[in-house]
């Protein structure tokens, strides 16, 4: 297929017969993505007093997340997306008013965190659906890739706009309505996109029955490993640079400085699915990972609050092309009928890597500054992008044979 995208094949991809609905569904059903966590954890906050307690309810959330990406993803290739997002949809809504009674009921933390889980787990996998939509309705080629980029950079924008509407909401007279807002949006959008015509048209692709799933091909492992050294790296910067503002004085200026490498990743990045380089996919992932450590680096040099905003705007150029890197190489290693669960894996691997980041950054800054975990964002982000390049084919040699296909060739 090929690797590039023109603007004009983003207008064939968006206008193509029957996407408006699911385009528009998707959008209200993804807007509160990066915003139900945060909001969580700030209602948490404000009812409990601890952000020790919130930071737990809120982790718990993102590991149900994690592992209901790649449960729904597996269902949603085996039965088509309708039928799963439904069920998500109907627990999600029963989880998220558990988890208002039990935050304002009072109960201990250790209640809250189960609950904030299962509010994780059935969160509705609308992005992954929309991502595998792609495939049914446009042919391999620049418009389905542009479909796919067009993914990536919207699901950026929404981590632009998620965090500033919950930190706007929490200032609400009551500190739940972010979350209510939130749900409210996901639950009406992934229901609209659920019961759309042709997102109800689309018929699960014949699979294998390994229990690996999408991980059964050594590719989609490959991807996973870029995906993780992606969020490794994002996560701690997404410490560091708000103890960098506050440690300076500006407290609020944190979340501010974050939204700028998005500003410069949304803008790149469509520029970026035009000329992408390099062109082979299999070299596209190391080099496009290990070009966002290095320039991680940049964040390191003691420039003052608005050095680091300039840095953090270079930094983000190399965010989107990653993130539309990955949607596109599932095309390349998923094994048939596992490119929903596949997106779930990349997205699992994301968000572990954001996690296993944040934990760390969180404990170099308060023991030996800002500048360490930034070292260690560019550092531990190389060092992953050294292993996919040396696994990198992989990917180049794409799904591998059925068994029984292999066992077919040697007898000829």
């Amino acid at each position: 297929m090929s690797h590039s995208a023109r603007l004009s094949d983003y207008r064939t991809a968006l206008t193509t017969p029957g996407m408006r609905g699911p385009v528009v569904a998707s959008l209200l059903a993804r807007l509160p993505i990066a915003m139900i966590g945060l909001s969580l954890l700030l209602y948490v906050q404000r009812e409990t007093g601890s952000f020790a307690a919130a930071g737990l309810v809120s982790a718990s959330s993102l590991v149900g997340v994690a592992v209901g990406s790649i449960v729904q993803g597996r269902l949603m290739d085996r039965l088509g997306p309708t039928r799963p997002l439904l069920v998500a949809v109907a627990l999600f809504a029963a989880f998220v008013a558990l988890a208002i009674g039990a935050v304002e009921a009072g109960v201990a933390v250790a209640l809250l965190v189960p609950v904030a889980f299962l509010v994780g787990i059935t969160e509705p996998m609308v992005g992954s659906a929309s991502r595998a939509l792609w495939s049914h309705v446009l042919p391999a080629g620049s418009a389905r890739l542009a479909g796919y980029a067009y993914e990536a950079i919207s699901m950026e924008v929404f981590f632009i706009l998620g965090p500033g509407l919950a930190g706007l909401l929490v200032a609400a007279p009551w500190a739940g309505t972010g979350v209510v807002i939130g749900a409210a949006s996901m639950v009406a959008g992934a229901l609209w996109f659920a019961l759309n015509p042709t997102v109800r048209g689309v018929r699960p692709e014949p699979m294998g029955r390994d229990l690996l799933g999408a991980l059964a091909s050594p590719g989609m492992r490959t991807v996973a490993l870029a995906a993780l050294g992606f969020g490794v790296t994002i996560g701690f910067i997404e410490v560091a640079v708000p103890a960098a503002a506050a440690r300076a004085g500006h407290v609020g200026v944190g979340g501010l400085l974050l939204s700028l490498w998005s500003v410069s990743s949304v803008l790149f990045g469509v520029l970026y699915a035009m000329k992408p380089f390099p062109r082979a996919m299999h070299l596209r992932l190391p080099v496009l990972l290990g070009g966002f450590a290095v320039l991680s680096l940049l964040l390191a040099v003691p420039t003052g609050l608005i050095g680091l905003g300039a840095a953090l705007l270079v930094v983000g150029t190399l965010i989107t092309p990653q993130s539309t890197t990955h949607s596109a190489a599932i095309e390349q290693v998923a094994p048939a009928g596992t490119a929903t669960e596949a997106f779930g894996w990349v997205v699992t691997a994301v968000t572990v890597g954001l996690a296993i980041g944040q934990s760390v950054s969180g404990r170099l800054v308060e023991s030996f500054g800002t500048g360490s975990a930034f070292v260690a964002a560019g550092v531990s982000g190389f060092a992953i992008a050294v292993l996919v390049w040396v696994f990198r084919g992989t990917v180049a040699a794409g799904v591998p044979l059925p068994k029984q296909h292999e066992v077919a060739l040697v007898g000829r």
